[in-house]
């Protein structure tokens, strides 16, 4: 295994270090904390109560998610990488290959965040970013990489190890490989691409817990269970 295959398998690693702790907190019941959870809180600071996001606001995230402007400059970012790259070459240069580059990042994001968003209705699951409830750096960024590979159940809201939120990066690459990636690429290809991905969603919910300035800013129309989207006002930060 060379170097740049052992850095694609880094995500994959990472999921690997957070099971048990995604696992732990699974063992929750009503109006108790989860282990995992109380080490994130860590300050003791008092938490808002969960309340289930509605039809209305999942449906308004999934399109902020799908096709905003979030994964739009994402898209051309990755493009951009692609076509300084030449990857894959087969698409060649110019404004013919950045247009085939970008359109394949999009739909790569835009049918991961659909594969998610259907398989968490499927099992009655909330996949939605909650920021930590909780003072400095590392509970912060704790919360944000284990909110990577799992998700809210129940009236309760309790954590659980989320299947959405794994499987769906893997089927954007999927897609992207057996749909319209040159016939050289395979199951490898999408496995390593899909590695990126959930990297990358990784990063995007460490920017949404440190990013986010305020209520008029563009990521005020997300659900953040903050000021505008939680019934009680968490403590300042």
């Amino acid at each position: 295994m060379n170097y740049r295959q052992l850095f694609a398998m880094l995500p994959a690693f990472a999921v690997l270090a957070f099971l048990p702790a995604a696992a732990r907190a699974q063992a929750i019941v009503a109006h108790e904390d989860s282990p995992a959870e109380t080490a994130i809180r860590g300050a003791g600071l008092p938490a808002a109560p969960y309340t289930r996001p509605t039809q209305g606001t999942i449906a308004h995230n999934y399109l902020f998610d799908a096709f905003g402007p979030y994964p739009t400059v994402g898209a051309a970012l990755a493009a951009g990488i692609g076509q300084v790259g030449n990857s894959p070459p087969e698409w060649n240069q110019g404004a013919k290959g950045y247009s085939r580059r970008f359109g394949s990042d999009f739909a790569i994001a835009a049918t991961g965040t659909t594969a998610r968003y259907g398989l968490a209705e499927a099992l009655k699951e909330d996949t939605l970013y909650y920021r930590c409830e909780c003072y400095g750096f590392f509970p912060r960024l704790g919360h944000a990489m284990i909110s990577t590979m799992t998700g809210r159940h129940g009236e309760d809201g309790h954590r659980v190890f989320s299947i959405p939120a794994l499987v769906s990066p893997y089927v954007g690459s999927a897609t992207a490989v057996y749909g319209w990636y040159p016939n050289r690429f395979g199951a490898e290809d999408a496995f390593r691409i899909g590695n990126y991905n959930l990297l990358i969603s990784m990063g995007q919910n460490i920017a949404l817990e440190f990013v986010y300035s305020g209520p008029h800013s563009l990521l005020s129309r997300m659900h953040l269970n903050n000021r505008h989207g939680s019934p009680i006002e968490g403590p300042n930060r």
